[in-house]
């Protein structure tokens, strides 16, 4: 049987346009090999978005057998750091892709850039402007009327040249002159009215340090990089199909080395979420979340943190697919592919989040004894653990009803129940304190019952999870829920919208075999959810978070059809 894949890289191209557009590149002889490239900026934590746009570029690149660039567009020293720089490159290694030789820089450019935008003003078709800022804005135009030429547009080539030196010796403040492309203030399109190339920053750069006085814009800096690093498909999301004709202009006026095209597809949405880098920083800077790496922001740093496998973020990729309009994608889809990923893979454990002691009376006192447990129930080559049990144990204060409905089928006065693993036990009395509330049971258990079976064959309707009292590891476990309570938050008022249920910190009990472990991926508590352990355990004291829950409404909504 021969393999088609190998025989013809991208040979699964049909899944969306993109690499369709791909496989027929390579199919005419347009295209010999594939270069793509991740091309984030370096002024904060990649997102949900970025995650989109990395499957896609590596992803493409991989299946055509060609290579994906990394390469930070480090053109804006004021709002750029280290860290952010080193942030991106783990999140990208942690989803599992690898540029090899190819990290790359903007300002790897910056003298190549240099020289070209000096040749456009040799040229006529860029020129040195003194209008301010606010200036430029309002003669620009609007989208029904032309903007206006500024008075410096006809400055002599000499000038130009002299002044754009100048700006780069460091003569002139921030803001004083720009530099600008002499395309149409009359065009229909806004981003060729002669759009600014270069403006004045003192400003430390973290790579060139104090070398530069003035800074290329991401329109005139990332077309030309394409080029110099002949990036055969540049893919970059819908808001940017209006600066196209400006990403042309650029390389048909300039001697590039290669003709890159850029191609445009959907940006991710989803509901209950923001991804505005704006937004997501002014969450960190105002203390709406503990950092970048706050389990409930959707940074790829906060979704490792809260435990989400990176095999679950690239299936939700793949789920949604590459479109060329956009949409919003239910949250739920997202929760579904973490679900399917982990129920394969995390090993369970039970975890008391919300304890209530239960006193099995006629168990005798002093003693204990070790119940066997199955690590994974559709793995048998994850084995089995030992659990202690005993006359004390805690369980779920809502496994407990002292007046339950008709399809309460948990504890109860006078009901018998199975213990996960353990026995048949039966409530006998509900202990209330002052307030009146439920602070103990008094139960009995048929010790005929080990391992979940009555030899008489009655049966039970419910199986609730427990952990031994004397052996119990006590835990913060922190339960998180959407960072937004609106399912499309606004951007330009989310502050108001933040969830003040997005965090519930409970002190839970778990069984001792997630005190001991080390294990650093996921966890199922049975019948809780999925769980993680945080960096903010240290010896003695063990913290866990919750990834996701084990309701699952989006394959309830999908089975339906």
């Amino acid at each position: 049987m021969t393999d088609d894949s190998a025989q013809n890289p991208g040979s699964e191209a049909g899944r969306d346009f993109i690499r369709d557009i791909v496989a027929a590149d390579l199919a005419s002889g347009k295209t010999k090999g594939v270069v793509t490239r991740f091309p984030p900026e370096p002024n904060g934590y990649l997102h949900l978005g970025h995650a989109k746009s990395i499957c896609l570029n590596f992803g493409i690149a991989e299946e055509f057998g060609g290579r994906c660039h990394l390469r930070f567009d480090d053109t804006n020293p004021t709002k750029e750091e280290q860290e952010y720089i080193d942030a991106i490159q783990r999140d990208v290694k942690w989803l599992g892709f690898d540029w090899g030789k190819h990290l790359h820089y903007a300002s790897d450019y910056f003298e190549q850039l240099y020289d070209w935008a000096v040749s456009l003003i040799k040229t006529g078709k860029a020129y040195v402007d003194d209008q301010t800022q606010d200036e430029i804005r309002l003669t620009r135009g609007t989208l029904t009327e032309a903007g206006q030429n500024s008075p410096f547009r006809n400055r002599s080539v000499e000038e130009n040249l002299d002044l754009f030196a100048r700006m780069r010796a460091g003569e002139f403040p921030n803001g004083a002159r720009v530099l600008r492309a002499k395309i149409d203030m009359g065009s229909g399109n806004i981003n060729l009215r002669d759009p600014v190339l270069y403006r004045i920053l003192h400003a430390h750069h973290p790579r060139t340090g104090e070398a530069w006085k003035i800074y290329p814009s991401y329109d005139f800096a990332h077309g030309q990089s394409d080029a110099i690093e002949h990036i055969t498909h540049s893919i970059c999301t819908l808001e940017f199909e209006d600066h196209r004709p400006l990403y042309d202009w650029c390389l048909e006026n300039l001697p590039v080395p290669s003709r890159p095209h850029q191609y445009e597809f959907a940006r991710l949405n989803v509901t209950y979420t923001l991804l505005s880098k704006r937004v997501l920083t002014e969450l960190v800077r105002g203390n709406h979340v503990t950092g970048w790496d706050d389990p409930r922001m959707p940074t790829l740093a906060g979704l490792q943190r809260r435990g989400i496998p990176a095999d679950a973020l690239r299936d939700f990729v793949k789920r949604i697919g590459v479109a060329k309009a956009n949409s919003t994608v239910d949250l739920g889809m997202f929760d579904f592919s973490v679900r399917e990923t982990l129920n394969k893979t995390a090993p369970r454990r039970m975890a008391v989040l919300h304890p209530l002691k239960v006193v099995i009376e006629n168990y005798p006192e002093g003693e204990s004894e070790e119940l066997d447990a199955i690590n994974h129930p559709d793995d048998p080559s994850q084995g089995s653990r030992k659990i202690p049990f005993g006359r004390e144990l805690f369980i779920e204060q809502d496994d407990f009803m002292e007046d339950p409905p008709k399809k309460f089928f948990r504890m109860a006065p006078g009901r018998e129940v199975r213990l996960r693993y353990g026995y048949f036990i039966t409530c006998k009395e509900a202990v209330k304190n002052a307030r009146g509330n439920v602070v103990e049971l008094r139960c009995t258990y048929d010790p005929a019952t080990r391992g979940g079976n009555a030899p008489d064959g009655r049966k039970v309707k419910a199986t609730i999870h427990w952990v031994a009292a004397a052996q119990a590891v006590p835990a913060e476990v922190r339960v998180y829920d959407n960072l937004f309570s609106d399912p499309s938050p606004d951007a330009a008022n989310f502050v108001s919208q933040l969830n003040p249920k997005s965090l519930e910190v409970v002190n839970a009990m778990l069984e001792p075999a997630l005190a001991s472990e080390n294990f650093g991926g996921a966890y199922q508590f049975e019948r809780q959810g999925y769980f993680c352990r945080d960096k903010d355990s240290v010896p003695g004291k063990s913290v866990f978070n919750r990834t996701v829950g084990l309701r699952d409404s989006y394959a309830k909504i999908s089975a339906s059809g």
